[in-house]
This record gives structure tokens, sequence and C-alpha cells, in this order.
């Protein structure tokens, strides 16, 4: 009497086919795992910038500005100005720290700063523009202009937003060109916006997102994600937060800005 066995098992083939499509499977699960942490980042970053502008502001509001001070130009209306330069009381480095304790000023990670444009040259309504950005790393210098020279050095030791140059002459009304803004310029100040900055026109504090810098050999050219007034046409002023020298992550998160009444 012969006895029948089931063969009930799997082949060869059939279990590395099983094992081929499980592991295509895990790749994109594990795909899916730095975007998410990306963009959990980007939430947190963002839900705690308005947390620190509101803190810029409360201090802007208690501190007060000077309006009889010097460094407001002949027209206040027609220029930003750093917040610091006209405030009735100047502040140190820590105030612009965030949080406001006083824990060690190297273990902070977000900083802010205020630029401001009267609305008139006559009442004390202000347009208050604040900038909040992280420092990207420990041992990271930043860009800043020097007051005389005005040439780009690389002393700053946190983010701050500084004037570049852009020009619009057409013919596409969301494409402008990176200038150099001193002749014989030592640094290539095209690197200084790059995909994904919000620059502040100087004269109006109107704000503008760049969508993209083309690259070589038009990587002087930015694409904005609107159209360039034509009153802006020509030579134009802009602040704009830098990437670190060297190289690295925008660090700007976020920019609010406010009318306030003083």
């Amino acid at each position: 009497m012969r006895i029948r066995r089931n063969n009930d098992g799997f082949s060869l083939t059939e279990v590395l086919l099983s094992v081929g499509i499980l592991t295509v499977g895990l790749i994109f699960v594990a795909g899916v795992f730095p975007v998410g942490i990306h963009f959990a980042t980007i939430a947190s970053e963002r839900t705690l910038g308005a947390v620190v502008a509101d803190e810029a502001f409360a201090k802007i509001r208690l501190y007060g500005l000077d309006f009889n001070s010097p460094r407001w130009p002949a027209d206040p209306t027609t220029e930003c100005v750093d917040f610091n330069d006209v405030s009735n009381v100047p502040l140190n480095f820590n105030e612009f720290a965030y949080p406001s304790t006083a824990a060690d000023i190297s273990e902070k990670k977000f900083y802010w700063s205020a630029l401001c444009r009267r609305d008139t040259p006559s009442t004390s309504l202000v347009q208050v523009t604040v900038f909040v950005y992280r420092k990207v790393r420990a041992g990271k210098s930043y860009w800043e202009r020097d007051l005389i020279t005005n040439q780009p050095l690389q002393t700053a030791l946190v983010p701050k937003p500084i004037k570049a140059a852009v020009q619009w002459n057409g013919p596409n009304p969301n494409e402008l060109l990176i200038l150099d803004s001193v002749t014989g310029d030592l640094v290539d100040e095209k690197t200084f916006i790059n995909d994904g900055s919000t620059m502040v026109d100087d004269q109006t504090g109107r704000r503008f997102r760049v969508l993209e810098r083309y690259t070589a050999p038009a990587d002087d050219t930015i694409l904005l994600d609107g159209n360039w007034p034509p009153a802006f046409a020509g030579d134009r002023l802009v602040w704009v937060v830098p990437p670190p020298a060297g190289g690295g992550r925008n660090p700007c998160i976020a920019i609010y800005q406010k009318e306030i009444q003083f």
C-alpha cells in the first residue's frame, strides 16, 4: 500500500518573488520617513516662528522707536531701517535670541531682527517687518555688510537680513536679475538669494517669494511667485537673509509684518 505525500510548501522561485516584493515595499515605506520628518520639522519651526515673532513685536512695542534718530533717512517712508538702529534703547545681542531667558546664548537656536518703515514722515505709524531665523550649526559664520564700504563680510555670529541689489527690465514680469551691489565686489552676491528665499523690497516693505534661481549660465536670474510691479523697474534694493558663509540650508523660517502705532 502506497502512502501519498502532500507537498504543500513553497518553491524557491515563489520565496524569492515574495522577498523581492516585500523588499520593494519596504524601500518605498522607508522613503516616506525622511519626507515626513522634513515636513514635520518645517511645521514645528513655523509654529515656533509665530511665537518668536509675537515676542519680537512685544519687545518692539516695549522699547519703542526714537523718531529723532539720525539713522532715519531723509524720507523715512521710502526706506527700511534696522530696528536696533532707531530703537529708544539699543538692545544687546541676547535680546534678539529666543527664548529670552538667562540660558547660555550658545544653546539658543532661534533669532529675530526687524526692519521699520514709517507710513508718513509726520506720524508714528510704522510698518514693522520681523525676520525669524534659525542658527543652522555652531561654528558657522554669516554675512553682514561693512558700514563704510558696504562690502559683504563673513563676520556675523547669527543670520541677519542684508540688502541685495536686483534689477527688472523685462520682458518676463516674474523674473529678476541679481546684481552686485558694489562695483568690484569680492563676493558673488547671487548666492545670497536662492530657491525658497523671501525678499523684502527696501522702499515699500513688500514681500516676494523666490521659487527658483536658475542654473548656469543663467544663475544670476531668479523666478518669483508673482509678477514684479512695473513701477519697480530698473535697479532695486531688497532685504534677504543669505545662507551661511560657505553654503548651507536657508536659515530664514518666516517673515511677519504689522502696522504699529507708537
